[in-house]
């Protein structure tokens, strides 16, 4: 079940400050607040869905057009052409990095890591 009250639906309805990147009809980019590489944002849906497959399953092509719309107008806000990561986590029980908002979000990163990534890498025996 979907949780109205997580942390990114509350950014979406503009009850928490965002340092936005992008924003369209649906979706929302802006930076991750403790970064992991000098550029680390998160694009999000605006739509209620919790983790990458029940986006890909369950959103209408207009909201997933949007979606990407919204990634490609981030990527080109921050100059990033090559050279970048794109992750998705899914699951608190992810393997590599656990999912801990659960509402679908990308994380777009480039540039150098920061001592957060070092800490994480730390973290899982990395």
């Amino acid at each position: 079940m979907y949780d109205k009250n997580n942390v990114f639906a509350k950014m979406i309805r503009g009850e928490i400050p965002t340092n936005k990147v992008y924003e369209n009809e649906y979706a929302l980019s802006f930076h991750d607040i403790n970064p992991m590489f000098k550029i680390h944002v998160l694009v999000i849906p605006k739509g209620e869905y919790k983790n990458i497959l029940d986006f890909s399953q369950n959103a209408s092509i207009d909201e997933q057009r949007g979606f990407w719309e919204c990634f490609n107008k981030t990527a080109d806000k921050l100059g990033i052409e090559s050279e970048f990561n794109c992750l998705a986590n899914a699951g608190a029980d992810a393997p590599f990095v656990k999912q801990s908002v659960f509402h679908f979000h990308l994380h777009l990163v480039a540039g150098k890591k920061t001592g957060a990534f070092k800490n994480l890498m730390a973290e899982i025996g990395q």
